[in-house]
C-alpha cells in the first residue's frame, strides 16, 4: 500500500486470521489471500509441485447399445 500497489496475493501454508480477512475486505486496493488449503487444491488442479500416481478409468454402461 505504501507504493500505491492497486492488487496484490498473499501466500501462506497455514490460515489468515479473521483480522486479516476483514481488513483485506475494507480495502480499495484488490487483495487476494490464498490459504494453505486452497493452495494446495491450486497445486492439485494444475499439477505444480505435484506427481500423479494412479489414474483410475470410470466406465458406464451405454443402454443405446442394448437396444
Amino acid at each position: 500500500m505504501g507504493k500505491a500497489a492497486k492488487k496484490g496475493i498473499f501466500l501462506t501454508t497455514s490460515r489468515f486470521s479473521h483480522e486479516a480477512e476483514d481488513y483485506v475486505k475494507g480495502l480499495d486496493a484488490k487483495i487476494i489471500l490464498i490459504d494453505g488449503e486452497r493452495l494446495a487444491e491450486l497445486m492439485v488442479e494444475y499439477n505444480v509441485g505435484v506427481d500423479p500416481v494412479a489414474t483410475y478409468e470410470i466406465k458406464k454402461i451405454d443402454s443405446d447399445y442394448f437396444l
